[in-house]
This record gives structure tokens, sequence and C-alpha cells, in this order.
């Protein structure tokens, strides 16, 4: 019988200005579709998660971040693991914005 190493969830907090800027892209989505916005929802959702089982898994940004990227959505999630603390997201971040605009929301 194959053992299975069971891995412990992350918790993954959104900073306040990252959850604003997902419910903005949402509403963005909905003036277009409901069910696009439905999907970038999901997107955001799925990469939360992702980040939840493996966090290490994002690409290194910086000194101490990570970032992943939305499937089929041009967004990018920039957060930090604080071990033993939640995973902390500082943005959600459309690839077209200025680079690096979140990095004040960092706390020591």
């Amino acid at each position: 019988m194959k053992e299975h190493k069971i891995v412990p969830q992350r918790v993954v907090i959104l900073h306040r200005l990252a959850a604003r800027e997902a419910r903005q892209a949402e509403r963005y989505y909905r003036k277009s579709s409901l069910m696009i916005a439905q999907r970038f929802r999901q997107a955001v959702t799925e990469v939360i998660e992702r980040i939840g089982r493996a966090a290490e898994q994002g690409s290194p940004y910086l000194q101490h971040l990570r970032w992943m990227q939305l499937r089929r959505f041009p967004y990018l999630l920039f957060y930090e693991i604080r071990d033993p603390l939640p995973v902390m997201v500082y943005a959600i971040a459309h690839t077209s914005r200025r680079p690096g605009y979140w990095r004040g929301r960092r706390t020591p």
C-alpha cells in the first residue's frame, strides 16, 4: 500500500487592498458578462487555494515574495510566505499596471 504524506493547508489572507482589487476587477468583468465575472472569481479562488496547498510553487519575486498568475486573465497575485504566520496576498494586480505599486502594503 502506498503511503500518502498529508500536507497541512496554509491559511491565506488577502490584504484589504488586494481584496478591493479583486472586487473592482470582478465588477469590471460583470459589465461585459456575468459569466466572465464568475470565471474571474473562480480563477482567483483557484489560485488562492493553490497558494494554500503549495505556496512555494509561486515564482520568486524580489527577496521574500512570490507570484502566481490567474488562468485566462491578465492578473498576478503577489504574496509572501510568512512562516509560521499565514501567507499574505498583497496584490491582485493587472499585468499592465505599474509594477510594484503595491510594495508599500508590506509590513515588516
